[in-house]
């Protein structure tokens, strides 16, 4: 692969960085926290691709290189680095969540959870409300009516539970923490869909077949679809 091609290379990885950290983008593979990481990543590798060019031309004109010819077949590697900068994947989402245990299993247990605050429905995210659920057995949970935002993925038994994806550092380390759905009003909302679900707790638990953790459930009394938040993960 010559140096002009290896230098259009870095462009693209360099502007596909760029371009997903400077929108909200990159937040459907790392934490919030590194995007300061990413931007000097992306500074860096266009960088690197100006002085390769330099380099190149520099190279050129101190040296007759006539004749020598370097393979075409290496200006194919530009194909994986332009469908990074113009397709963004997704974040991960119900399939990702069917092949991990439930990152309750891991999690550290509170000595003691703190009262809910006034106002009901009560927001809380899904592994607070997990804990609550699991940890405490409900205590803090009980009479209230709380609202949780997740995307729809399949439970053991196929009907609809509601997930979020859990983040230590980076998507390639993401888990699940999974709330089961029950009552009398059915989430009727296709695989991926984020959703919004106010109910109250629920003594029922289950296992999750893939590592055996706690899986609470929610009591629904209402739903209603919702946007993608901003940042996806817990």
């Amino acid at each position: 692969m010559n140096r002009r091609a290896q230098a259009v290379v870095l462009v693209l990885f360099g502007g596909a960085i760029l371009k997903a950290s400077l929108t909200d983008v990159y937040l459907r593979y790392v934490k919030e926290g590194l995007r300061p990481f990413l931007i000097a990543a992306g500074v860096l590798l266009l960088a690197a691709a100006v002085m390769t060019l330099v380099h190149d031309l520099g190279s050129r004109t101190g040296h007759d290189e006539h004749g020598h010819h370097e393979p075409q077949v290496g200006w194919l590697l530009i194909l994986p680095a332009a469908g990074l900068l113009l397709i963004a994947p997704p974040a991960l989402g119900s399939y990702a969540a069917g092949q991990s245990g439930s990152v309750l299993a891991s999690a550290r247990i509170e000595s003691e959870f703190s009262p809910l605050p006034p106002g009901d429905p009560v927001p809380l995210s899904l592994m607070d409300y997990a804990s609550r659920a699991v940890f405490d057995s409900g205590r803090s949970l009980e009479g209230r009516t709380v609202r949780l935002t997740g995307f729809v993925t399949p439970g053991p038994d196929g009907r609809p539970m509601l997930a979020r994806m859990v983040l230590a550092c980076c998507a390639a380390d993401g888990r699940p923490i999974k709330v089961g759905l029950t009552g009398g009003v059915n989430v009727d909302a296709p695989v991926d869909t984020w959703v919004q679900v106010v109910g109250t707790y629920s003594s029922r638990m289950d296992k999750d077949p893939v590592n055996s953790a706690e899986v609470p459930y929610l009591e629904v009394k209402s739903w209603q679809k919702t946007t993608a938040p901003r940042r996806p993960y817990e």
